[in-house]
């Protein structure tokens, strides 16, 4: 199965060749070093005048199949392992102290009422009913025990401004919240909290976000009323009613209602996907003891710190109430989240149906257990305490949890490091490598490592730019295994092109296998590269290169006697896959969750950013990371034209496939569904002069697309769509003169307009200036009064030469958008009074006069729900769109006013 390095012509001898005059380079240190020149061809020897002598090793390359059967075997057994474990945590057995089909009733009776947007009756009186009925029953079922049950419902109102969505300011009007405190009878100083939400987007029934995770704290607070032995601290489960509608309800609770105060710490339960399993992707701030609690006490863990970095360096356009309770309360807490199945989060297809009962025995397990502990745990009393450092954490496989301090974490990154750069430095203080001939070497193969990487990057990218050209962007969005065959092939294959080209132009007649441990030291090299830089920022998600660096390195050594003594055997080569299983099958498991949550979002990121280049950049660095201590296999390998010729087939295959449109992106497929997102607005726009004239008005249809394709695929089954003219922004009127929802016009700047008869809610908005004074200090009061439906947004624009000074929102001081424009989102839930504010604007010096004035307002209103929510226009064209496609729609309107 294997060929000799060397030639034999005896059983005892061998011929050696002298160098040839100029070979000291950078890749060629001298006598009995890499630069030896052995006349091989390939991996043969080609005679001398030298003495014979018997052969210190005999040395074997691999041959190209097997090589490529093992790698290839090796990665997909990883694969299925990673697999095997996702499905292993979604299947949860009976426990005896949650009840998972208690729960389920609970899900199917929230989610049978339907979609529940902020102030509509099916949100606040409806979903309200149950939970208090429920917990009523509870309360006099548990009346006799050890616990004591108190229950509130609260209508808070307030604002405040955060800087997600860059400058967004947030005001709200008797939202709701059932707020239930579960405590040992006599009281307790210190609350544990539990949050979830029952508010869902329009248009969604909210299985997953988030009313599986309400039932799910209904049957937790069930199992803790019934303990037979008394809790040491109390607890809040806080039912939060408007969290859609960024994070209003906690901020009423956390800020405003009297229990608040004694919170110590907190579990917030939120969804990004529909089913599935539920991780911890973020803790803290600080106090490691949480994520402590979390490792001791989950039952089925799931957990990763880089997650937690990801999330909080902003590169997820979302956010949950874990911002609010850290931000403005100042306490620390445990952020879980259901990932799987995004394709569905936020549409129609978000049903109970979807969750397995399963999962929701695992999800109940979990936070019932580590909730107990928390809740017997001595520091909750004084969290402040324990509050110093960060957590290393990761799962395995949902098994167990490692988890230890980052300080420990640095000293041990360092070890490793130092670990290495001894080995580099042992292995070029060696009389064989020559020294400085050692280092250079290193530094010449480095520099081809990165030009491979580079190189794929490029090819890559110039692949994904062209599908877009094509037209056939996101093809991956059903087919995402045809994405890896495409990226993947394309970047696997120049990596290997770029390494035979050094091997045979560049490596011309080294020994092989010492080239080979040369490139095992490259990769080597740029994990330890990584740690140190990852180590040194601070990221405790620098424990991922200490483990591709640790195992590798340990296994090196264990086999360096077999390499030395039979070169690349079968022997060497399945001990060396086996050493480096665990640290892949934790990166395999990193890449799959990746791509779990990026893959989706891409459905929903908007017309702005091209998802082949994001999709394409994430599979060359899967690739590259997977690839890292594979490359010195390609220089023990006698060729690789069947490997080029394999990859560079895959290649053309699927390229073909893709530029001929055989992979639609969507799919309709009720079991598993990939929709288009749609959002269709029937509005009304009307634009008034400083005077208080009507000088435009036009109403239509505003279509938005909220991923790249934009209209390319539904136009041929809505027709009417032909009719519509892209819409261009008016960049005189606030957030281009559309009636935005939130402000994300940075994300869908290719929309549509198609006329339609105008809109006349039966309860339209109410917009008028209430009063307009100059203050003592040279600035213009204005006071308004809006009346109008439950969520409603308002835009600012000053004029050339103006600006807010103050306002009646959050702390006083205005936050502008990216634009420098400003916006305020409104909601309220039953029974609201009409929304009063002011703000005080500073004039430009020469403003008497013009005819636009020094401002102008814009209020927009939204009907996301009741006979408003409709039009025929709307019911229409809504008939019209395919079965792959979820258009989300309601009615709203749009008025500026200049002042």
């Amino acid at each position: 199965m294997f060929r000799w390095l060397f030639k034999m012509e005896s059983d005892t001898t061998v011929r050696r060749i002298k160098p040839p005059f100029g070979t000291q380079s950078c890749a060629a240190p001298g006598h009995g070093g890499l630069g030896e020149r052995y006349g091989e061809d390939n991996n043969g020897w080609n005679g001398g005048s030298e003495p014979k002598r018997k052969p210190d090793v005999s040395l074997y390359l691999l041959r190209e199949g097997l090589a490529t059967s093992l790698v290839c075997v090796f990665l997909l057994l990883l694969w299925g392992l990673v697999h095997l474990s996702l499905q292993q945590l979604v299947i949860g057995k009976p426990s005896g102290e949650f009840n998972a089909e208690r729960a389920r009733q609970h899900l199917e009776r929230i989610t049978s009422v339907g979609p529940r947007p902020v102030g509509s009756h099916e949100n606040e009186v409806l979903t309200v009913d149950y939970l208090l009925e429920q917990i009523e029953n509870l309360r006099a079922t548990t009346a006799k025990g050890l616990h004591q049950l108190s229950v509130d419902v609260q209508r808070p109102t307030g604002s405040f401004s955060i800087d997600f969505l860059s400058g967004f300011t947030s005001f709200y009007d008797r939202i709701t919240n059932v707020v239930v405190r579960l405590e040992p009878k006599g009281g307790s100083k210190h609350l544990m909290l539990a949050n979830c939400h029952f508010d869902t987007v329009a248009n969604s029934p909210g299985a997953s976000d988030d009313a599986v995770s309400c039932a799910v704290m209904l049957e937790v607070l069930h199992s803790l009323a019934n303990l037979s032995t008394p809790l040491r601290h109390g607890v809040i489960f806080l039912f939060n009613g408007a969290e859609e509608n960024v994070l209003q309800a906690s901020h009423g609770f956390i800020t405003q209602h009297p229990w608040a105060k004694q919170v110590r710490a907190f579990i917030n339960l939120e969804a990004a996907g529909v089913g599935g399993k539920e991780v911890v992707f973020q803790t803290g701030p600080e106090n490691p003891w949480l994520v402590q609690a979390y490792v001791h006490a989950a039952k089925h863990p799931f957990a990763s710190v880089v997650g937690q970095e990801v999330f909080q360096s902003g590169i997820i356009p979302s956010d949950t109430d874990f911002r609010i309770y850290r931000d403005f309360g100042n306490i620390p807490g445990i952020d879980l989240a259901f990932i799987e199945n995004g394709f569905i989060y936020h549409t129609k297809y978000d049903t109970a149906d979807r969750i397995l009962t399963g999962s929701i025995q695992r999800a109940g397990d979990n936070i019932l257990a580590v909730l107990k502990h928390l809740l017997m745990s001595e520091k909750l009393a004084d969290s402040s305490e324990y509050r110093h450092g960060n957590m290393v954490f990761f799962d395995v496989l949902g098994v167990a949890v490692v988890a230890y301090p980052a300080r420990v974490g640095t000293i041990l990154n360092y070890m490793v490091a130092v670990a290495t750069f001894f080995y580099l430095a042992r292995k070029a203080s060696q009389p064989r490598h020559r020294g400085w001939h050692y280092v250079a070497n290193l530094a010449c193969a480095t520099g081809v490592a990165l030009l491979s990487w580079l190189v794929a990057l490029l090819s890559v990218l110039i692949v994904a730019v062209l599908v877009t050209l094509l037209g056939r962007s996101m093809f991956w969005y059903t087919h995402f295994y045809a994405s890896v065959c495409l990226y993947g092939s394309a970047a696997t294959g120049k990596i290997v092109l770029v390494h035979t080209l050094a091997k045979n132009l560049y490596y011309r007649g080294m020994r092989l296998t010492e080239l080979g441990e040369l490139y095992f030291d490259v990769s080597l090299l740029l994990w330890c590269c990584s740690l140190v830089w990852m180590t040194q920022r601070g990221l405790c998600s620098a424990y991922v290169p200490m483990l591709m660096v640790a195992f590798p390195l340990a296994t090196k050594l264990l086999l360096s006697k077999e390499f030395k003594n039979r070169g690349a055997s079968l022997k060497y080569t399945v001990f060396y896959l086996a050493g480096l299983a665990p640290p892949y099958l934790h990166i395999l498991f990193l890449i799959w969750v990746v791509f779990e949550i990026f893959t989706p979002i891409m459905g929903r990121s908007g017309t702005e950013i091209p998802p082949e280049l994001v999709l394409a950049a994430l599979v060359i660095m899967a690739t590259v990371f997977l690839s890292s201590f594979f490359l010195h296999f390609i220089y023990m390998v006698r060729s690789t034209k069947w490997i080029l010729a394999g990859l560079g087939s895959i290649f053309a295959i699927m390229f073909l496939l893709v530029s001929c449109g055989f992979l639609f992106p969507y799919s309709g497929n009720p079991e598993s569904p990939r929709p288009k997102r749609v959002f269709l607005q029937h509005t009304t726009r009307t634009s008034h002069d400083v005077h208080g004239r009507v000088d435009s008005r036009d109403s239509g249809i505003w279509i938005n697309s909220f991923d790249y394709t934009g209209m390319q695929h539904v136009t041929p089954h809505v027709p009417q769509i032909e009719e519509a003219v892209r819409a261009h922004c008016h960049d005189d009127r606030p957030f281009c003169g559309f009636p935005w929802f939130l402000p994300v016009n940075f994300l869908s700047k290719k929309n549509w307009y198609l006329p339609a008869p105008h809109v006349s809610p039966s309860s339209p908005v109410d917009f008028r200036l209430v009063s307009k004074e100059e203050t003592g200090w040279g600035t213009i009061k204005m006071t308004f009064s809006v009346k109008g439906p439950s969520h409603m947004s308002l835009y600012l624009m000053p004029h050339h030469g103006a600006s807010l000074s103050s306002w009646s929102f959050g702390d006083g001081t205005p936050r502008f958008y990216l634009s420098g424009e400003y916006f305020v989102f409104y909601s309220h839930g039953l029974h609201a009074p009409a929304w009063i504010f002011w703000f005080e604007i500073q004039p430009p010096r020469d403003s008497s006069g013009s005819p636009e004035g020094m401002i102008s307002v814009a209020i927009s209103s939204h009907y996301f729900f009741g006979a408003d929510q409709k039009t025929p226009q709307l019911e229409e064209i809504l008939s019209r769109f395919p079965s792959w496609a979820f258009p989300s729609s309601w009615v709203s309107t749009y008025d500026l006013y200049r002042y």
